[in-house]
């Protein structure tokens, strides 16, 4: 009777396997996730809209405040919907459960590295520096193509080299 157990709990995770591959199999067919409040696309980015925002453990507000977004504008990426809740994750992989009114679709993009970058007039590497741009500086983000992003921050417009940037999905095109 003992092997017999054990027989069944081997097919039983050799099953449980195949249907997980069969599962994952089937989402990567379908495309990416949809949410289920909004039907857009998850994830996706969002920006800040609020100069302070609350970030919950939790979808709802009797859940605790872990620590609260204090930038304007800042890039955050919708992981998951409830509600009226939004689970984001801000450039580092931190976040929490805010509420949506708290968020907006306008674009942003946040300056990654150790080093200013330049603003180009042109998406070219030799075209003329615009700007310097300072880590962490957030524009608004414009067109993207595979290689630049066109940005404008502090008064200024130009282009970008997209690895440069956090708040574009790597695949994303924009017009």
């Amino acid at each position: 009777m003992k092997r017999l157990t054990q027989g069944l709990g081997v097919v039983l995770v050799c099953l449980f396997a195949q249907l997980g591959s069969f599962l994952h199999a089937q989402e990567l067919a379908a495309g990416p996730a949809i949410g289920p409040e909004t039907n857009l696309p998850l994830p996706r980015f969002v920006s800040l809209r609020a100069s302070e925002a609350n970030v919950r453990r939790g979808p709802s507000l009797s859940h605790r405040i872990d620590w609260v977004f204090k930038r304007r504008d800042m890039p955050l990426q919708v992981i998951a919907e409830y509600g009226h809740w939004r689970r984001v994750i801000d450039r580092d992989g931190q976040g929490g459960w805010v509420h949506f009114r708290m968020l907006s679709g306008a674009r942003t993009a946040i300056v990654m590295g150790a080093e200013q970058i330049p603003l180009r007039a042109r998406p070219e590497d030799n075209a003329i520096e615009t700007a310097l741009l300072e880590p962490g500086v957030i524009g608004r983000l414009g067109e993207c193509d595979p290689d630049w992003c066109r940005l404008s921050a502090g008064g200024y417009r130009g282009w970008v080299h997209r690895s440069a940037l956090w708040g574009i999905g790597e695949a994303e095109i924009r017009d």
